[in-house]
């Protein structure tokens, strides 16, 4: 397992060396194999890699469909005795009011986990429901304490805002890299319709940003979601949006790339044609 002193040191050099932090998500063993083949700097187990790389939604992880942190404890399960080196970080709910959280941090690191990150996020609702669930000890709050909890228990955090207010949170909880969400991954078979436009994207992630260095000038900042959903967009706001570290995937990682793969692949076989035969009885 790797230390957290010992990837931040790693992902600030690259950044040093002027090369991007890349993470991604990990839904199955193949995909963390084929990250770690690929030199990915980190992977993250969601529990919505498990649905999306079983063909839903990436959305249906924010819904009661199953306990997040179960899941991803036995993703683990099947991901972390595949992975030789690159760091393993684990997708949890903060706010999961059926866990110690202290104690489930220290089953998360003793299972061999290298980190942590904020998901299934509030970060990710709004209106009358994120209204009712800040109200009902729900909130965003208490992704940051469980980020914080992390920390003191020298896990390597990753953390998911959506708005200033978050980031700020989260850099004065010692989360070593923020990572401005811009909504659901569109394109593909199953990604959003609605979504924040590139150029949307890239003023929202500098806004965030910019209230996370006011707190820590030396936080790691990577994008993800939305709009970049493919090596040009991650590449254009890194481009365009000076400090932007890195990028993390997670559809567009693996449930894009599969889906084209795959058809492409299948799509051959179906074009085999038979040789000519010769008519029966003549």
């Amino acid at each position: 397992m790797n230390t957290r002193a010992e990837i931040v040191a790693r992902l600030r050099a690259k950044v040093a060396a002027g090369q991007p932090i890349i993470g991604g998500g990990a839904g199955t063993g193949l995909s963390a194999k084929c990250s770690e083949e690929a030199g990915l700097d980190f992977i993250v187990v969601y529990n919505s890699g498990r649905y999306r790389m079983a063909g839903r939604s990436s959305m249906a992880g924010l819904m009661p469909y199953g306990d997040a942190n179960q899941i991803v404890m036995d993703m683990g399960s099947e991901i972390l005795p595949v992975v030789d080196h690159i760091p393993v970080v684990a997708g949890v709910c903060g706010t999961d009011p059926f866990r110690l959280m202290p104690k489930f941090l220290r089953q998360i690191k003793d299972a061999g986990f290298s980190g942590v990150q904020n998901y299934p996020t509030i970060c990710l609702f709004d209106g009358i429901i994120r209204a009712n669930l800040e109200e009902t000890g729900l909130g965003f709050y208490k992704e940051a304490e469980m980020i914080a909890e992390a920390h003191a228990l020298d896990l390597f955090t990753a953390s998911y805002v959506a708005n200033p207010e978050e980031a700020v949170a989260m850099a004065e909880a010692g989360s070593d890299v923020i990572v401005p969400h811009m909504g659901l991954t569109t394109s593909g078979m199953i990604g959003a319709q609605t979504a924040l436009t590139l150029a949307e994207s890239k003023v929202k992630v500098a806004e965030l940003m910019q209230a996370a260095r006011e707190v820590n000038p030396d936080v790691l900042i990577v994008c993800h979601g939305g709009p970049i959903f493919s090596p040009d967009e991650a590449a254009e706001v890194i481009r365009d949006v000076p400090g932007v570290d890195g990028f993390l995937g997670a559809s567009s990682m693996e449930r894009m790339p599969t889906e084209v793969a795959m058809v492409e692949h299948m799509t051959k076989y179906t074009r085999i044609q038979l040789p000519a035969r010769a008519a029966q009885g003549a």
